[in-house]
């Protein structure tokens, strides 16, 4: 696994957040973080296809061997975000499938979980548990990105359990 990357996506219409990290033998390193901006006002169709040709853009331009994606959610008070997220969720996981990735998706409370030992970490928190777990000089902002590289933080420490551990995990 050496020297293979992993993208980490927080999917969203408006700014989706990425991050880059590479494996190393001890550890990972920050090689890229940034945002797919979707201009707002703009047709959904618009949008997604923003949303998409940023993220093949991404893939094509760093060829990651893993792809990890926040699971999408839903609100019973707001079902109209979680289709609009479904939306959005599913251009990237295309854009994976066209680059032959697979898809490992990832529930926000074991991503909070995994980095901070609390599955309903603060975003605050989050961006703390990143910065010191890339050894970096400050938060990352904004905290779309920082939650981007905590989904591939999460994939880079599941990769590292066991096989037994892993089917639980991730189900």
């Amino acid at each position: 696994m050496d020297g293979q990357l992993i993208l980490g996506i927080d999917p969203a219409l408006g700014t989706t957040g990425y991050g880059i990290l590479r494996i190393t033998k001890t550890g990972v390193q920050l090689v890229d973080a940034g945002a797919i901006r979707c201009r707002p006002g703009r047709p959904i169709e618009d949008r997604l296809k923003e949303l998409h040709e940023g993220t093949t853009e991404v893939i094509a331009l760093h060829k990651p061997a893993h792809f990890a994606v926040e699971q999408l959610y839903s609100h019973y008070d707001r079902p109209t975000t979680a289709i609009l997220m479904g939306h959005a969720r599913g251009v990237i996981c295309l854009a994976a499938a066209q680059a032959n990735l697979c898809v490992i998706s990832y529930p926000a409370t074991k991503v909070k979980k995994m980095l901070t030992g609390n599955g309903r970490a603060p975003k605050s928190q989050m961006q703390l548990a990143v910065q010191q777990q890339l050894r970096l000089p400050k938060p990352i902002e904004p905290a779309d990105i920082a939650d981007a590289l905590a989904i591939a933080l999460c994939h880079y420490h599941y990769l590292k359990l066991p096989a037994i551990i892993t089917q639980r995990f991730v189900g």
